[in-house]
């Protein structure tokens, strides 16, 4: 079972291109600050402006810099049911431990068109699927009636990453699929509530910025040393509110810039560099946070 604090890994783009080198020292300073896996390719990595020669490009180059030190969680999603089981096929080849699979955005399915995405892809490669629910994005949700079918009928749909900031799921969800389900939080802010809860870690945005804290934060949780993380989750907050100030992953890029030389700053359109509010606002969290 995957648990602790899992960056969504941002991806370095240098002159339009990847940046292999950049991305390759990221990758061991994230395991060297304690982080507990990796997923390249989600959200936070701009999979949506990514070729697919480059987005499995990136997991390849993931699971080879991180050699089996922690798992990599490969972003695997796609509103075309057939793009995203070519991207698992890709992940499962270079290696990779599970695909994070978010449910199909812009289409608009209901829950059976939710469920036989799911299943197609389940039925056809045997990488472990771990469900991305953040109907914020995709508009879609994964119901739980349906969340339950795909861990009762394919021992491969392993967990959810749940953003869907409703807490309540977290125990419906244990209910409905089991406590062999694993759950991660998908939202850094509520991540010390969802673990009370029974989740079990958070793929995490502000890890990428503070890879330690996340991880000590995580740490205390599964310690069941609730003082401590309360500590940390006060110090951490400002932070989590300030990556999404301006448009993700502009200011985790910007924060990373005043963090790491090596870590070049391009974003891609539609997403824009942000704005001078919007980098006061990461600044001061960075302040609090004693990152600088």
């Amino acid at each position: 079972m995957f648990s602790g604090s899992i960056p969504a890994l941002v991806t370095p783009f240098r002159d339009g291109q990847v940046d292999e080198a950049a991305f390759r020292s990221f990758v061991d300073w994230q395991i060297e600050q304690g982080s507990s896996g990796l997923v390249p390719c989600g959200t936070t990595g701009e999979s949506a402006t990514m070729t697919i020669e480059e987005h499995n490009r990136v997991v390849r180059i993931c699971v080879e810099q991180a050699a089996g030190r922690v798992p990599v969680i490969a972003g695997c999603g796609s509103n075309d049911t057939r793009i995203a089981l070519e991207h698992m096929f890709a992940a499962q080849a270079a290696g990779a431990t599970a695909a994070l699979v978010v449910a199909p955005y812009y289409n608009k399915p209901n829950q059976d068109g939710v469920f036989q995405h799911f299943a197609y892809l389940a039925e056809r490669c045997d990488l472990p699927i771990i469900l991305y629910n953040v109907p914020s994005r995709t508009i879609t949700d994964i119901g739980i009636p349906v969340m339950h079918r795909l861990a009762e009928e394919f021992s491969t749909v392993i967990g959810v990453k749940d953003a869907t900031g409703n807490l309540g799921r977290v125990t419906a969800q244990r209910l409905a699929c089991g406590p062999r389900f694993c759950q991660l939080s998908g939202n850094d802010e509520t991540a010390l509530g969802f673990n009370a809860m029974g989740g079990v870690g958070c793929i995490s945005v502000t890890a990428n910025i503070a890879p330690r804290l996340c991880a000590d934060f995580q740490s205390a949780c599964q310690s069941g040393n609730w003082e401590a993380a309360l500590h940390l989750q006060d110090r951490l907050y400002p932070l989590h509110d300030a990556m999404f100030c301006d448009s993700s992953p502009g200011p985790v890029k910007y924060a990373l810039s005043r963090l790491r030389n090596d870590m070049p700053t391009e974003v891609r359109l539609p997403i824009t560099w942000p704005s001078g509010a919007a980098r006061t606002t990461v600044d001061r969290a960075l302040e609090i946070a004693g990152l600088v």
